[in-house]
């Protein structure tokens, strides 16, 4: 029985806590704000035991609307719900809200429970139930009595073994969007979070995105029982060594270090949204996406295609749900997937539409290291320098190549030939651009486009690690970038700022 995790949903006071107590023994109300106002503030962990003997680990979401963000958080892992809706209120706006942010991520699969069957009938509650998801068992309960929690064990397992597990993707890279992170005595940073894919065990080498920063698994725990490797669709807990508790926060992600995530500030994405919900081109928006939140702008490409612009950068994968909320009044408008998780920035286009097309079909076209479409044509080469005398060597022509091919981190120049280096830069086909480092003037082009456009959307002005995640490259390559552009009068270095120029940005 392979590991999934159950979240619920439904409106303040309609007994979702109080549920999973009757369900599990566990008050997942943790805090004592939580207890002294009788509701849910944060997200609460519980571990569930079904009759099959297959095991859920549980997130317990508020259920104010206040807290629609915090929910979020906590369905963007789940596998399956538990939606509550109360005898003697019935459906409820939150209840609506909840099961459009469950529609958004694809969460389909479920079991709808009608509470406070001792305070009420749930005749009318059991009808609206069925008519809001008419795919799900619907059963009568009361926690306070006991009444019917025998038969929403068992409506449970059965949408247990309907649901598939983040664990069949085991094979890939592990990733883990953190939704908690606390010090415990003796052991040091712990965090955590609903494993999305691959496995973590102890010993592992990871990486937290989008700081970069390296570390080490301590220790891995499954519902407070320690293993020594947990797979993917389940709640854990990871000890980390090599970084402090301040230095990771929730929406964070802890991927392997081979992964070939990367941060970004814009994802390409196939968007859905309710009737009469739909943004104009433009509009700001709030992106949920794992475990954070972000500000950000929709460009429309066409159809139900949109350029997701965003203000912080997220950790996606394409394939990746998201959850796009209105900023004020605050509300859920849809969601939808992410197609392209490092798109460069464009607006519409035939050809543009064609491949998202195939790329929402799953025909997927050919992509380099960084996650880019091969061009199906050559790169057009650079124009001859006036100053080229005789046709480059066939080494030289090779060095070209390899160097275009290395993108943003080309080999130190040691590594190369110093003749074919002179030849290709008389013929304006590379640059210098610091002491031990050339690159192709295509790539440094593009570079330059690229530095533009982060620079424009962070209101003129670039930082060192905006330009690295944008590229998906290391400190030392976006600093000896960002140096030369310094130097080239594209950008003035101000502070830990880079200033575009006023002639650069027209």
């Amino acid at each position: 029985m392979k590991p999934l995790t159950l979240g619920t949903a439904g409106h303040i006071d309609h007994g979702k806590t109080a549920l999973i107590r009757a369900l599990t023994g566990v008050d997942t109300d943790r805090l004592p704000e939580e207890r002294a106002r009788g509701i849910s503030i944060e997200l609460g962990y519980a571990s569930l035991e079904l009759p099959s003997g297959r095991r859920l680990s549980v997130v317990d979401v508020p259920g104010h609307e206040r807290f629609v963000r915090t929910m979020v958080a906590g369905a963007t892992g789940i596998d399956l719900f538990l939606m509550t809706i109360a005898a003697d209120d019935g459906v409820m706006p939150q209840t609506r809200e909840h099961a459009a942010v469950l529609a958004a991520l694809r969460v389909r699969t479920g079991v709808v429970a009608v509470t406070k069957t001792d305070v009420a009938d749930p005749e009318v509650a059991l009808i609206e139930a069925s008519e809001l998801f008419p795919g799900s068992e619907v059963v009568a309960v009361s926690a306070r009595t006991g009444e019917g929690i025998d038969e929403l064990r068992t409506a449970l397992d059965r949408a247990s073994a309907a649901a598939g597990s983040r664990a069949d993707g085991a094979a890939s890279p592990a990733r883990l969007h953190i939704d908690r992170v606390f010090t415990i005595r003796g052991a040091g940073t712990v965090v955590t979070g609903t494993l999305w894919a691959g496995a973590i065990g102890r010993g592992d080498e990871l990486e937290v995105l989008p700081g970069g920063r390296r570390v080490r698994v301590r220790g891995v725990q499954v519902h407070d029982q320690q293993v020594d490797r947990a797979p993917a669709g389940q709640r854990v807990a990871v000890n980390l060594t090599g970084v402090a508790v301040d230095e990771i926060e929730r929406g964070d992600v802890l991927v392997a270090t081979d992964s070939g995530l990367r941060p970004s500030y814009r994802v390409d994405a196939e968007l859905d949204f309710g009737a009469g919900d739909e943004p104009e081109h433009g509009e700001r928006v709030q992106i949920h996406h794992g475990t954070r939140e972000a500000p950000a702008r929709l460009a429309w490409l066409g159809g139900r295609f949109w350029q997701v612009r965003l203000e912080q950068p997220i950790v996606p994968a394409a394939g990746d749900r998201l959850v796009v909320r209105q900023i004020a009044p605050p509300d859920t408008l849809g969601g939808g997937r992410v197609l392209d998780p490092q798109p460069r920035r464009h607006g519409p286009g035939r050809d543009l539409l064609a491949r998202l097309e195939r790329l929402a079909r799953g025909e997927a076209p050919p992509v380099s290291g960084r996650g880019r479409e091969v061009p199906r044509t050559p790169a057009k080469p650079a124009p001859e320098s006036r100053t080229t005398r005789a046709p480059l060597s066939a080494s030289a022509q090779t060095l070209e190549q390899q160097l275009r091919d290395a993108g943003v981190e080309p080999p130190i120049d040691s590594e190369l030939d110093p003749d074919d280096l002179a030849a290709l830069r008389e013929a304006g086909r590379a640059v210098r651009v610091s002491k031990n480092l050339h690159y192709h003037v295509d790539v440094l082009a593009d570079v330059r486009g690229r530095l533009v456009e982060v620079a424009r959307d962070n209101g003129g002005a670039a930082t060192l690690a905006q330009l690295r995640d944008e590229l998906g490259t290391s400190r030392k390559f976006a600093q000896a970038l960002l140096e030369h552009f310094d130097s080239e009068k594209v950008t003035i270095r101000r502070g830990d700022e880079h200033v575009l120029r006023r002639s650069a940005a027209s």
